[in-house]
């Protein structure tokens, strides 16, 4: 389909979500309650008004990368039945004085048009902006003693005041969130912080992405405990590579004994180093964490629905290792 001009004009700034893309969450029970009261109120825009106030136009989800923020945001978007712009850092800033305030104008100025969904220019939509690495971009100003410090602080006060006018729905996202100007943290109305996921989580996250195999609950349970500070991202690298370990390792020669592919899976995927390490990525004696794991992983791994000690997992994406649906009692 040819693209709009509106279409072509958003993804000069970043990459363009439409809502039959959008996967559903699961969600902690905290985070879950904050985004349906969030849903409930733009639903009832109407009866607000009515007492005077309106809905909640602007979040900021803050969390350690890999926490799943951007699927969190596309998730909304496609609730509310919008198209999302993952506006890209790099696509902004740029190196010569005032441009970086002036795309951010221009960002702000497309953003203010109508999507049309079909593409034919008709009945258009509005766009939900995330802004991802928000630091990037948002960082607190300081004092200008240098060139590169008015330039910053020039753009940072026209995405202030830009942020302020506008009237559709921004969600930014960030893993330093005490690095974002405090003026600027203040005009998001809804502030969300997404956690590292717990070991009922884990185990969630690990039964998902080993689909079609399966651990028994045991195995599972040892598993999640080496994977303890995971993010959902790592849990998922170190699972989908897992199963390519078992495809395409025989067609090379490779020792398939399960430590020894563990081994190789652990060597080509790691944590953020800002994370730590978790067990089944140490290599301190006094941690047995990745043995246990190993050792009680049933091998070669069974299919999910061979194993009878507990009920399958149902399929979903992981949005910031939590896990209760964002669905049910939603508007």
């Amino acid at each position: 389909m040819r693209r709009s001009r509106r279409e072509q004009g958003l993804t000069e700034f970043g990459d363009l979500f439409l809502p039959k893309e959008a996967a559903e969450p699961i969600l902690g029970k905290s985070v879950r309650g904050a985004l349906l009261n969030w849903l409930t109120e733009i639903f009832a825009e109407a009866e607000l008004a009515a007492v005077g106030i309106g809905p909640r136009r602007r979040a900021i989800f803050d969390g350690p990368p890999g926490v799943g923020k951007t699927t969190l945001a596309h998730h909304l978007a496609a609730r509310l039945g919008l198209p999302m712009l993952a506006v890209r850092p790099e696509r902004l800033i740029d190196r010569w004085l005032g441009s970086t305030a002036q795309n951010i104008g221009g960002l702000f100025d497309a953003a203010a048009e109508r999507f049309s969904m079909d593409g034919s220019g008709e009945d258009g939509v509005p766009v939900v902006l995330f802004l991802d690495e928000f630091d990037a971009i948002g960082a607190a100003r300081s004092r200008a003693d240098s060139g590169a410090e008015q330039e910053r602080n020039a753009f940072v006060n026209t995405l202030l005041q830009r942020i302020e006018q506008h009237d559709g729905f921004i969600i930014a996202a960030t893993n330093f969130g005490k690095h974002v100007d405090p003026a600027i943290w203040r005009r998001f109305d809804l502030h969300i912080t997404l956690e590292l996921p717990g070991q009922f989580e884990r185990e969630r996250i690990l039964a998902r992405y080993l689909e079609p195999f399966g651990l028994p609950r045991a195995a599972l349970s040892l598993l999640a405990e080496g994977m303890a500070s995971a993010s959902p991202a790592l849990m998922r690298q170190f699972c989908e590579q897992l199963k390519r370990q078992i495809i395409i390792g025989p067609k090379l020669g490779h020792d398939m004994d399960k430590r020894a592919v563990v081994e190789r899976v652990v060597a080509s995927v790691g944590p953020h180093p800002d994370l730590g390490k978790p067990p089944m990525w140490s290599t301190a004696k006094a941690d047995h964490g990745r043995d246990r794991a190993i050792d009680g992983m049933p091998w070669p791994l069974p299919k999910a629905s061979e194993i009878i000690d507990e009920k399958p997992t149902p399929a979903a994406t992981v949005a910031g290792g939590n896990i209760v649906s964002l669905r049910g009692g939603t508007p």
